[in-house]
């Protein structure tokens, strides 16, 4: 999609600090870090939310099995650790693409927000 930031971070136009690449999907540390680990998993083709991924699509398992392995990668997944997903304006989304915050490496808070 022309204009967004994480399809161009997505196909190598915009540089991050990548830890996780497949055919689908690509994991990023956040400029904005709000955790000791948090990383982006995003999708390489451009959904919007997660409300406009339909549940059978494969994506949803490839994004599953991405923040696994950051998790994993990262040596949060024994400790334990956060996946956000915000949908829209309301829930803080501020990039209109499907993105999953992996947060790790400190206590969480309830209620989050």
């Amino acid at each position: 999609m022309p204009g967004c930031l994480f399809c161009a971070i997505a196909a190598g136009d915009v540089p991050s600090d990548r830890v996780l690449e497949t055919d689908t999907v690509v994991a990023f540390r956040d400029v904005n870090p709000q955790a000791p680990v948090h990383v982006l998993v995003v999708p390489r083709r451009h959904v919007d939310h997660l409300h406009a991924l339909p549940a059978d699509d494969p994506l949803t398992g490839d994004l599953v099995a991405a923040t696994q392995r950051v998790a994993e990668q990262e040596g949060i997944a024994a400790t334990g650790y956060r996946v956000v997903a915000n949908v829209g304006p309301n829930a803080g989304m501020s990039v209109p693409h499907l993105h999953l915050h992996v947060l790790g490496r400190r206590p969480m808070g309830w209620p989050p927000g």
